[in-house]
């Protein structure tokens, strides 16, 4: 009879991580920019490895405006509380990987509306919605669009405060962002706890064991494939490949 493996041994991507791939959109916004919505995570830090094509980060943040060339190889992180937008200069592809799987999903990405969309929830997410009963849109493409510039709107309303009054005029936005996912934080807690938190005790668990020379764990080691699938998603900044661990 096999020894028992140390539960958990096996779980979801590594660290509690996710990981999608993005095709940016080349739909045109208001400044004449190509690219996709701008937005900011609350509690979760996003990676960029880039896959083919070219482009540039735009983000608003405690450092005020930057704007970061995109090549291939180019690696790029930023935590929460960074606004970001992606500029797409031809064939712009990334492979993204999020913090907290899952969170994201759950609202932990807000999109920079202007003012009049960010007053209650209830907005919020009818407006975010790529099915808002209030509009008919011919497709799904026509409202991820609506939906992109009104974000590029709003980013660029805050890019005017910030170079006017500084990071400081970010706060206004932060405030209206955390009150529209303030009733969803319990949520968040127990994904998080379940994903993130869930694989750093493992790693813990697994340090004890070796510790104390017991190698179940390693007995139990198994490998996990998911494959892409056929059908991409109307994403925030482009049509997403979502691997669904």
């Amino acid at each position: 009879m096999s020894p028992d493996p140390v539960p958990g041994a096996a779980g979801p991507f590594p660290g509690g991580t996710a990981v999608t791939q993005l095709a940016v959109y080349d739909w045109s916004s208001p400044d004449g920019l190509r690219g996709g919505s701008a937005h900011v995570h609350l509690a979760c830090t996003e990676g960029y490895v880039v896959l083919g094509g070219h482009g540039r980060l735009q983000t608003l943040g405690p450092d005020g405006y930057r704007e970061t060339s995109l090549t291939p190889m180019t690696v790029a992180w930023f935590s929460p509380g960074v606004i970001h937008r992606l500029i797409n200069d031809g064939d712009l592809r990334i492979l993204v990987v999020m913090q907290n799987g899952g969170l994201p999903e759950a609202g932990d990405a807000v999109l920079t509306f202007p003012p009049e969309q960010l007053t209650d929830p209830a907005t919020y997410r009818r407006t975010a919605s790529l099915a808002d009963p209030a509009r008919v849109y011919a497709t799904d493409r026509d409202a991820a669009s609506h939906r992109k510039n009104l974000a590029v709107q709003g980013f660029l309303r805050l890019r005017e405060r910030v170079a006017e009054q500084g990071p400081g005029a970010l706060d206004e936005f932060y405030r209206a962002a955390g009150a529209l996912v303030a009733d969803q934080l319990e949520a968040w807690r127990e994904l998080w706890s379940a994903g993130a938190m869930a694989a750093a005790t493992r790693t813990g668990e697994q340090l004890d064991a070796l510790a104390q020379g017991d190698l179940r764990h390693l007995r139990a080691g198994g490998l996990t494939v998911v494959d892409p699938p056929e059908e991409r998603r109307y994403g925030m900044c482009g049509r997403l490949t979502v691997y669904e661990a």
